[in-house]
């Protein structure tokens, strides 16, 4: 683990005026559905290195051979350019000494400058999760602190369980906060272990124990009354100087305090640079980023970074947007890496339309009346079932359609269809079979899947590929399909969204038919057509 000395210079700023940070791979990692390899603790932490946190706490070296081999990794394969690599672990043992602790010890052999230790600061968790006496507690933080310091290692505090702590005991809550910064402790965490503080109260203790004890004080918020990233700007309101946060708020029951919106409203709300210059632009990449890594779908409705974070559906709003976007937005979205986004629906005024044509390339001119044409274009589609704010792709070809005058066709559809074969072994045969004409020409065409919908998938690309080698980098992603409401069970009209990627691009498109196979092949027809559309390929007719 290495830095360079540009690196340290200017990490510098950031480590000793206020610390973010990050958790995400041990405390984010107790989140129900991640696991993570030690490759994905790796590749996670290079992500937040890039962003820019002071400090990344890389897990518990010694409980587990995962962290232990992921700090002997970390030193041999990563050079960090802005962050700290941290090491968590608890206080000694009782009735033992911290020089002869194995897991104190295992803490240093993790190289890790900094060391987190985790401190027992309410009474009742003492004498009962502990088992031994609240001096012997306070001489366990005394001792390890101070043997670690005397090591060459930074170290951090984590008061656990502190605020219940606090209400039971105060005074002896601020004794641990004052033992563990005489002896040596650079910062102490007052911890929200429960999740269940609310801001006010967070503020009044924070302003409190820093009064009363002298120590610099940070703050780790679990979110279990939704106040997470709240309770941590109001310990900063209180005088705190470090935060702790994991990356889209993962953590053990609903998460911790959300690194990205606790830094965002740092540096754009508060109008304190916490991260290097330029790296808030980065967030939502790398927000997006690490979410691809634990395996879950990025949330589109995270502050500042979800895809729905600047996404105005209503036609007052677009109205106001297109006068001054910052009349219905709280910031410009570029400043943290997102887009502004216009939803076409059924909501649309002509004001969304214009602004989704100008976001899509699709000049309308000052013509009005082909605005309002389309407005109820949509409006008349929507009523059918149809939804436009989940399938850019698919509005796309409507808007084009009615600015060309005609619909773009890359091939004609004579007829297709699906055969599902239920055999005596229990398996099943899928098999598709499409007519068509592409360039002049009558193609008939069949082909297996593993569904009907897959199958016409198949055949569609054996029937076409010869004219469109394109199609070759067209893969389907994600097939979602939805009941819509009206007539009952299987008379019910059927609503099917599909996403394509061509591996740099990806478009949703949209299909409706009271039959599931039909309101597939619309939203197959569509996915391939836009997909040709923006491979710059012209249309056969």
């Amino acid at each position: 683990m290495t830095t360079t000395p540009e690196a340290t210079e200017a990490a510098a700023a950031f480590d000793d005026g206020f610390h973010v940070f990050d958790t995400t791979l041990r405390d984010g990692a107790q989140r129900e559905g991640i696991n993570l390899t030690v490759a994905d603790k790796l590749t996670i932490a290079r992500h937040l290195d890039d962003f820019g946190v002071g400090f990344i706490e890389g897990g518990w070296p010694g409980a587990n051979p995962r962290d232990t081999e992921f700090f002997a990794r970390a030193r041999a394969e990563i050079s960090f350019k802005h962050a700290k690599l941290v090491a968590f672990g608890a206080t000694r043992r009782s009735g033992g000494s911290a020089a002869e602790d194995p897991q104190v010890r295992a803490l240093l052999e993790s190289g890790a400058p900094v060391i987190t230790l985790v401190a027992k600061s309410h009474d009742r968790h003492v004498e009962l999760a502990l088992r031994t006496t609240l001096d012997e507690n306070l001489e366990m933080v005394r001792d390890t602190v101070s043997h670690l310091v005397a090591q060459g290692r930074r170290v951090f505090v984590d008061c656990e369980h502190f605020f219940d702590g606090y209400r039971a005991n105060p005074e002896y809550a601020k004794s641990v906060v004052r033992t563990a910064h005489e002896a040596g402790a650079d910062v102490v965490i007052l911890c929200d272990t429960n999740g269940g503080m609310l801001p006010a109260q967070v503020t009044a203790v924070v302003a409190t124990v820093l009064a009363d004890t002298g120590a610099r004080l940070g703050i780790h918020a679990q979110d279990d009354t939704g106040c997470a990233v709240a309770n941590t700007l109001a310990a900063v309101d209180a005088g705190a100087t470090h935060v702790q946060c994991t990356a889209n708020g993962y953590g053990e029951r609903v998460g911790n305090a959300n690194l990205f919106p606790v830094v965002a409203a740092l540096e754009i709300k508060y109008g304190r640079q916490v991260l290097p210059e330029g790296a808030l632009a980065e967030m939502t990449r790398i927000s997006h980023a690490i979410a691809e890594v634990v395996n879950l779908t990025p949330s589109t409705h995270q502050p500042y970074v979800g895809v729905s974070a600047f996404a105005h559906k209503a036609g007052l709003h677009a109205s106001a947007i297109k006068v001054d976007p910052d009349l219905y937005q709280h910031i410009d979205p570029e400043r943290v890496g997102n887009t502004m986004r216009m939803l076409v629906s059924d909501m649309a005024g002509r004001a969304s339309i214009e602004l989704k044509g100008k976001e899509l390339g699709v000049d309308l001119g000052e013509d009005r009346a082909l605005v309002s044409r389309v407005v109820e274009r949509v409006k008349e589609r929507e009523l059918q079932g149809y939804t436009y704010e989940a399938a850019d792709a698919s509005f796309e070809l409507l808007l084009r359609a009615e600015v060309e005058g005609r619909a773009r066709k890359y091939f004609r559809t004579e007829s297709w269809r699906a055969i599902v074969e239920d055999r005596p072994d229990g398996t099943h045969a899928n098999e598709a079979t499409v007519k068509l004409w592409a360039k002049g020409e009558r193609i008939v065409a069949t082909a297996e899947g593993n569904g009907p919908v897959n199958a016409l998938d198949r055949a569609l690309r054996v029937a076409l590929e010869r004219f469109y080698p394109q199609l070759a980098k067209f893969e389907l992603v994600d097939y979602k399909v939805r009941i819509l409401e009206g007539k009952h069970g299987t008379e019910s009209t059927t609503r099917v969204l599909i996403s394509t990627t061509d591996g740099s691009r990806d478009w949703s498109t949209v299909g409706v038919a009271p039959n599931v196979i039909a309101a597939s092949w619309q939203a197959l027809e569509d996915a391939f057509t836009y997909g040709l559309l923006h491979a710059g390929v012209e249309p056969a007719e």
